[in-house]
């Protein structure tokens, strides 16, 4: 600290001099190329961060004269929030990532939380003794703020990709903003969406493209719609979405596609060309297959649904894939858990629904594996669940004309009577992306469909979004745990889940401890969807609860821990939603809303 210090004084004394009235001259400053915007934005960052850097060495036991500080701080990193994410993913994660620890690449290691969202913790958290620790994390975010200078100042900003990283954060405000993601304990999720908006228009008006004028004045009425609202738990999501977002959203998609060039194209979740997320062609089936040459194709389709009905795959030749994954229900089989393969035992966890499974880089309750087709062979090959083989099914089916057919169909090869065991795992993937259904009541309201919700669904949603805090795990549009807008990594939490209903101890199953044996993944699970979720009771990966308003009531108690039970690493937060009878049936009536049309294509 005390080689710090010194440089912050000396920065603030420059700083004064360079930005003597940054709010006043803001408007000086709207007709700046991007990059001259970005640099300003972030140099009005930095001197914000020195002041809280001050401010918490002055005050440090006085935690409620440096919030004020802060929340200027994080009103200063909205503004360039949609720079940072796009362009510096990594960096943005450390500036305001979700303050717990990360495990990196190799799955050896763990990287500790930093950024805005630990300081938030530290700053609200009532606790003055926090004050060391929080100026060290200040200290990181300022080197941290140094380097995204620094990136900024070189990286290449065209045309295509600052559209594509403004649409993106529209998309970031309706999915993560406006929901208080990344602010659970100041609640300032409204001011701050409005500056992350604030941000984007800024950028706009320095591209100055064709459409610019439209698009800025979408935005200006986004903006002043947030600033008009009351409180958080009363802000209506869905009039902001519909009214605000799409039309911006589907207003950049339209200055983007009249660029002459359209930069490169990428297999990604979240499909280049999408207006809104709320369209039929929003997401890409494909984007976590193997290869280009594992992506979907109808004769796939059609060999990985025989392959999907058909007993061969096990070794016993009496169990296939849809027994226990059921169109019918879902595809599941409405069971707490289905038995052991030839034993009246039951297997470890609860059977979860296959429709858009293919929107996950990452299956299982545990997350072991990252494609759809790793998960057939991992389910084929489990002793309890289908004691097969992929091998001997290939030798099997070579002797069958009817799937020898399809193959040749499925696969064109030089070779027509090859046949290998990735071929099996890739038709069954295929079917699985086949079951890619965004075509719910729902949907059809955000596509402008207003008859298709009633008003208290359109409340469910609203109180699902806000008040009950849902949509900070369970993600809109997907209501998963994929975490938007890079849609590269599925999220899973401990929220405490009981053994049993008398809810006097948690459920003794490690979850995701057994892949990565970190004390913060014990009782860990899988974010999964809400979609259907009305088709596949019971819920839970333990099938504990047999309903949904028992699940509503779970975590309107504050989940396990709210309910007493004992654990130290219980990422829900405990506090009670406090939220009425009437709230609560409108949550599960706007859960029911998202039951597909059909569960079968």
């Amino acid at each position: 600290m005390k080689r710090t210090k010194p440089f912050i004084l000396y920065l603030l004394i420059v700083t004064a001099f360079i930005f003597p009235c940054c709010r006043e001259k803001k408007e000086e400053n709207v007709m700046l190329p991007v990059r001259g915007q970005l640099l300003f934005r972030t140099d009005t960052l930095i001197r914000k961060t020195a002041q809280l850097y001050e401010i918490s060495i002055a005050f440090g036991k006085s935690l409620e004269k440096i919030k004020p500080v802060f929340l200027d701080t994080r009103i200063a990193y909205k503004e360039l929030e949609w720079a940072a994410e796009y362009f510096t993913p990594v960096l943005a994660r450390r500036l305001n990532g979700p303050p717990v620890p990360e495990l990196e690449e190799s799955g050896i290691s763990l990287t500790p939380p930093a950024g805005l969202q630990v300081i938030e913790g530290l700053i609200y958290s009532g606790n003055e003794n926090n004050r060391i620790v929080l100026i060290r994390q200040i200290e990181m975010l300022q080197r941290d703020l140094a380097v995204l200078r620094s990136k900024l100042t070189s990286v290449e900003m065209q045309d295509w990709q600052v559209l594509e990283a403004i649409k993106q954060e529209i998309f970031r405000v309706e999915t993560l903003g406006i929901t208080g993601f990344d602010c659970p304990q100041s609640l300032n999720s409204l001011p701050e969406s409005a500056s992350a908006l604030d941000g984007i228009r800024f950028a706009l008006l320095g591209l100055q493209k064709t459409g610019t004028d439209s698009a800025v004045k979408i935005i200006g009425n986004g903006i002043s719609f947030l600033q008009s609202q009351g409180e958080f738990k009363n802000f209506d999501r869905m009039e902001f979405i519909l009214h605000f977002a799409n039309p911006a959203s589907t207003a950049i998609a339209g200055m983007a596609a009249g660029l002459s060039f359209k930069g490169w194209h990428y297999n990604l979740l979240l499909n280049q060309s999408a207006r809104t997320l709320y369209d039929t062609n929003t997401f890409n089936v494909n984007a976590y297959a193997p290869d280009r040459s594992s992506f979907l194709s109808p004769e796939k389709v059609a060999l990985g649904k025989k392959l999907f009905a058909d007993p061969v795959l096990s070794g016993t030749g009496n169990r296939s894939c849809r027994s226990c994954h059921q169109p019918e229900k879902a595809f599941t089989d409405g069971l707490t858990k289905n038995s052991i393969l030839g034993k009246s035992s039951l297997l470890d966890r609860n059977t979860p629904t296959l429709i858009n499974a293919a929107l996950q880089p990452a299956l299982f309750y545990d997350l072991r594996v990252g494609s759809l087709e790793d998960q057939a062979h991992s389910v084929v090959h489990s002793s309890k669940e289908m004691g097969g083989s992929m091998k001997k099914t290939v030798d099997k089916l070579r002797g069958d004309s009817t799937y020898t057919a399809l193959f040749r169909k499925a696969f064109p090869r030089e070779d027509p009577n090859r046949l290998d065991t990735f071929e099996i795992m890739n038709a069954l993937g295929s079917y699985i992306r086949s079951l890619t259904m965004l075509n719910s009541r729902w949907d059809e309201y955000m596509r402008g469909h207003k008859e298709a919700l009633n008003k208290h669904e359109v409340h469910g949603f609203n109180l699902f979004m806000g008040k009950a805090k849902c949509a900070t795990c369970h993600y809109p549009p997907l209501f998963n745990g994929n975490f938007p807008t890079s849609y590269s990594q599925m999220e899973n939490e401990v929220i405490g889940v009981p053994k049993d209903r008398s809810n006097t101890e948690p459920d003794p199953d490690p979850g995701r401890f057994d892949v990565a044996p970190f004390d913060i993944y014990l009782h860990a699970f899988k974010t999964p969807t809400i979609r259907n979720a009305a088709l596949t009771a019971p819920y839970m990966h333990n099938g504990v609860f047999s309903t949904l308003e028992q699940v509503v009531d779970f975590y309107n108690q504050g989940g396990g821990r709210g309910e007493g039970l004992s654990l130290d690493n219980q990422t829900l937060p405990e506090e009670k939603l406090n939220l009425t009878e009437t709230e609560k049936d409108d949550i599960i009536q706007f859960i029911k809303s998202l039951n597909s049309k059909r569960t079968e294509p």
